[in-house]
């Protein structure tokens, strides 16, 4: 598979574009279904696409992979109510804003866990991120709405999450894909279980092609081909280096949201965008190796 061969750092960048086009077409699945229903059809087809492979995993690393999964999908439940809720009532550019203060979030959190210092560079490109988001959304002009507040719960949420799903995966024969397809069980079926907590329920499913469409979007490239990526690089790198590559979030919310709701963006969202983009690609290029002199 062509994907499996690609290091972390592009699969990472392509889950952030990906990602970012979630923010509009979230927004378009929600004037036909509520909130928990459409995290719940999201997820359980995820889980029903990948149950055959699930199957084929040897028993003990099923048993160690949905262990995993247990912890992981209460957070990952979480920080998806929160989300698809706070979408449905903030814009699109304030979400992608206040979901990627998990920039700032996750080295923290990584310090304070594992003991591990984030280095000058991260925070250099963590504080410019940031800003560049700050220029991209315009978000110092207005004032935070309930919708703004669960985007920052979001947020917190997911510095807790690529730390927690870290420590529970190093060192351990856990698959990627099988991992996936536990968390989509797990967070559907909690996505279930809430539903009747939201106005009484979900209604009968919708008809319309444009919200089988978003479904599908939703399922086969956020949710399915994403969390594969994810898992498998969080396997493989380091919380901060993860959250601050995703952080380009913002800059595919902000274009999709131009090509998919017929959104404007000024010329200091642009730059802004450019900032972003520039952060993620820096702390990914390789830094230059110092030469020791050799004494003649």
């Amino acid at each position: 598979m062509f994907f499996r061969r690609l290091p972390a750092e592009p699969l990472l960048l392509l889950i952030a574009a990906i990602w970012g086009s979630s923010y509009s077409v979230v927004k378009t699945a929600l004037l036909h279904y509520p909130v928990a229903g459409v995290i719940a059809i999201r997820f359980l087809l995820t889980a029903l696409l990948l149950g055959r492979y699930w199957l084929t995993l040897p028993a003990a690393q099923r048993r160690d992979t949905f262990l995993v999964a247990l912890p992981t999908s209460l957070g990952l439940l979480a920080i998806f109510l929160a989300e698809t809720a706070g979408v449905a009532q903030t814009s699109a550019g304030n979400a992608a804003f206040l979901v990627s203060l998990c920039l700032l979030l996750t080295p923290p959190v990584e310090w304070a866990w594992f003991g591990k210092r984030p280095g000058a560079r991260l925070w250099l490109a963590s504080a410019l991120s940031l800003l560049g988001t700050a220029l991209l959304t315009g978000i110092g002009r207005g004032s935070l709405n309930p919708g703004d507040l669960l985007m920052l719960l979001a947020a917190l949420i997911r510095a807790f999450q690529t730390c927690l799903t870290t420590r529970l995966t190093a060192g351990r024969a856990i698959d990627s894909m099988g991992l996936t397809a536990a968390q989509g069980l797990l967070v559907g079926a909690g996505a279930l279980a809430v539903a009747p907590c939201f106005a009484g329920g979900l209604p009968a499913l919708p008809s319309s092609l444009e919200f089988w469409g978003a479904i599908a979007w939703l399922t086969l490239a956020c949710t399915l081909f994403a969390f594969w990526a994810m898992n498998r690089a969080l396997a493989a790198g380091s919380p901060s280096k993860v959250a601050l590559l995703l952080g380009s979030e913002p800059l595919w919310g902000a274009l999709f949201a131009v090509l998919w709701l017929g959104e404007s963006l000024a010329g200091e969202a642009w730059l802004g965008g450019l900032m972003i983009a520039g952060a993620a690609l820096w702390l990914v290029w390789p830094a230059p190796q110092r030469t020791a002199a050799v004494a003649g």
